[in-house]
């Protein structure tokens, strides 16, 4: 039984034959030479590998359902992938990308009735990020909540600071101390009787 017990079992070895399946092949992509791997669309290097609708959406400010309605209004198939595109149709991309106020019907704008203009329009990639940078230094030059809440540096929007959003040393309970208190007290009490 010992002998059997330190003997290790072999695996059986795989046999080629009839019931042995080979292992696929990695996925290889067969690309042509015009095949672009990167793709700059309005400022965003993409990876071409990404169909249309996922490239777009790597732009700030577009998102899944403007990506899908870009792409109807372009008339692309939206398996196609970026980087099979040409220049021309990256440039036509981009025009759109542009006039995206005129394509997408109003409640999907990003910017409605814009503080300093009142007029309705969307915003992409870095235009969109001093926008927002704009309106949180108008709210914190204005005091209002939130641009108070903003310049502290506490959570804006309603959420509870007593377990989250902790910086600096925590204020939990030392074993310590709590040790020394009781102790303390033990020795006061045995004292007063």
């Amino acid at each position: 039984m010992e002998e059997e017990k330190g003997k290790k079992k072999k695996k059986p070895e795989k046999k080629e034959g009839k019931d042995h399946k080979p292992q696929a092949p990695s996925k290889t992509v067969v690309e042509d030479k015009d095949f672009m791997h990167l793709v700059r669309v309005a400022g965003v290097v993409v990876d071409g590998k990404l169909s249309v609708p996922k490239a777009l959406m790597k732009i700030n400010g577009i998102g899944p359902r403007v990506a899908e309605t870009m792409i109807k209004h372009l008339g692309y198939d939206t398996k196609i992938r970026i980087g099979t595109l040409k220049e021309a149709d990256i440039a036509e991309i981009e025009k759109k990308l542009e006039n995206i106020n005129t394509l997408l019907p109003p409640w999907m704008l990003n910017r409605r009735r814009d503080f300093t203009t009142g007029v309705d329009f969307h915003k992409v990639g870095a235009d969109l990020d001093v926008s927002r940078r704009e309106d949180i230094n108008r709210e914190k030059k204005i005091k209002t909540y939130k641009g108070m809440r903003h310049s502290l540096g506490q959570p804006v929007r309603g959420q509870r600071t007593r377990s989250s959003f902790r910086t600096g040393g925590t204020l939990g309970v030392s074993r310590k101390k709590v040790a020394q208190a009781q102790a303390q007290q033990k020795a006061a009490d045995n004292k007063g009787k």
